[in-house]
């Protein structure tokens, strides 16, 4: 799949990790590829999914295992070597958004970008971005005044931005009701898609899997249970409950409650 920079394919992700939390019952044992193109990571709270972004990022270094991106390698437990977590080049929305209140939402999405540009520079690609998600008429308007589908598009727009290698989304769209939800999902599936990274989605909404993901790994107690395309898995499991209506865990509350 050809990228917005036109330089060809992006590289496949590879996550291999293993860590276990002695005497919380939590052990996380998986291994799978993130292509290009938006992967679906499904399961109930608990099974690990934050954890597993967590570690992609660098965030949580897993006890053994290899993540890599294409030949770049960032982390082996092998050679006990890990690559910087800035130096990954990886946009990561959280469930919190974490948007500065005293920042305009030009000034968020400005942030992080590339030293490199010059003010004027940041300025237009950051309202080119909000007005790419439908929301340049907040760019100067700061975040406690924005709804909450406002303010789920602006962190997105933040975090792609960046010109990011890899995408990694935990639940970003769980504290919306479900029509709304529904809308800015729809929203942003062109958006995703066309970025032409690896994307990886964390979600329990088997909808929105559906709507937004071409390929779905599904996570059960800290392993890999299943992986395919999304419409086939889903179809062919069409017997069985996969909507896991829980409230989602943070990296943090999983590894702290051990699951």
């Amino acid at each position: 799949m050809p990228g917005e920079n036109g330089r060809g394919a992006a590289p496949t992700l590879h996550v291999e990790a293993r860590l276990e939390r002695p005497g919380r019952g939590f052990a996380l044992d998986v291994t799978f590829d993130v292509p290009p193109g938006v992967t679906i990571l499904f399961g109930p709270s608990g099974a690990g999914k934050s954890t597993v972004l967590a570690a992609i990022a660098g965030l949580v270094q897993p006890a053994a295992g290899r993540i890599a991106l294409g030949a770049e390698t960032w982390f082996d437990g092998a050679a006990r070597t890990a690559r910087p977590v800035h130096k990954r080049r990886v946009a990561f929305v959280f469930q919190s958004l974490a948007l500065f209140p005293h920042m305009t939402a030009a000034q968020n999405v400005s942030y992080g970008m590339d030293g490199g540009l010059d003010r004027a520079a940041r300025r237009e690609r950051a309202r080119a971005m909000l007005e790419r998600l439908h929301v340049a008429h907040l760019a100067d308007r700061r975040p406690p005044t924005f709804s909450g589908g406002e303010a789920q598009r602006v962190a997105l727009a933040r975090a792609l931005a960046t010109s990011p290698r890899v995408v990694l989304l935990d639940e970003p769209f769980s504290a919306l009701d479900r029509e709304l939800r529904r809308a800015l999902v729809a929203d942003v599936r062109a958006t995703l898609r066309g970025l032409g990274v690896p994307v990886l989605h964390v979600t329990h909404q088997r909808h929105e899997a559906r709507a937004l993901g071409d390929r779905v790994v599904v996570l059960e107690q800290g392993k890999v249970a299943r992986v395919g395309p999304v419409d086939d898995l889903f179809e062919g499991d069409a017997r069985r409950d996969m909507s896991f209506d829980e409230t989602p865990l943070d990296a943090d509350a999983e590894m702290e409650r051990g699951r």
